[in-house]
């Protein structure tokens, strides 16, 4: 175990960031990826189709951990997308599929801190046609390598803690669980106890070393089905491991 640096009053203080300038803030451009796109939220080229894709949705599902939704028609849909476009923070992005070239879920970055070096993603409500698929994941490895190439050193994930689908997918894209807020939020009209997960500089090597192993080509079968697990591709690249 590493021994604390010191302050002159001999109390034990953090490491030292020689050199350390905050990150810009993340631009509206677009990233490319080999199964989807993301890119800056724009109503006229994605509302219509986000709404088509989230009417696959017949039991709304996807609504009931957002503090939003589900919206009664199209029509307020597009205005409440037209009113998150326009923000910087939370900085909303569509993912695209990159073989229909429609919009099929959305994300965003929020709780923007340059100056502390830490940035969050949210908002993610990936349609039916998204959800369970290489796009899916390929978005969220897009976001986060974003985001660690700017210059953040901690990148989150929070989730209402009874979310168990939110949880898990923390869980498998490289999050480490740090605890729980009780009472966090309000939302809904219910509380919200919220889990906080995070994804560190220093562990992002070794994350994006298993994201690019799980998105290869070669790691599909000819039914689009994955041969290994991404979990088990970033288990495989901890020190130490044996298989």
């Amino acid at each position: 175990m590493s021994v604390p640096r010191t302050n002159d009053l001999g109390q034990p203080i953090g490491p030292a960031l020689p050199g350390w300038q905050p990150p810009p803030r993340p631009a509206q451009l677009s990233l490319q990826g080999r199964y989807c796109s993301i890119e800056p939220l724009d109503v006229q080229r994605h509302a219509l189709a986000l709404y088509e894709s989230n009417q696959q949705d017949r039991e709304h599902r996807l609504w009931t951990y957002l503090a939003y939704g589900p919206f009664p028609d199209y029509g307020s849909y597009a205005e409440w997308l037209g009113e998150r476009a326009a923000g910087t923070d939370p900085l909303f992005r569509a993912f695209v599929d990159r073989c229909s070239g429609r919009a099929t879920g959305v994300g965003a970055y929020l709780r923007i801190d340059p100056a502390g070096g830490v940035i969050e993603v949210g908002h993610i409500a990936l349609s039916p046609l998204l959800q369970r698929s290489p796009a899916a994941t390929e978005a969220m490895y897009l976001m986060m390598r974003h985001a660690f190439e700017l210059g953040y050193r901690r990148y989150e994930w929070k989730c209402d803690a009874l979310n168990a689908g939110s949880r898990r997918a923390a869980a498998r894209l490289g999050f480490v669980y740090e605890g729980t807020f009780r009472n966090a939020t309000v939302y809904k009209g219910r509380s919200r106890d919220t889990a906080w997960y995070s994804i560190l500089d220093s562990e992002w090597p070794a994350v994006c070393a298993a994201f690019e192993r799980w998105l290869d080509p070669d790691n599909f079968d000819a039914a689009g089905l994955q041969r290994a697990r991404l979990d088990d591709m970033r288990a495989d690249l901890q020190p130490g491991a044996t298989r």
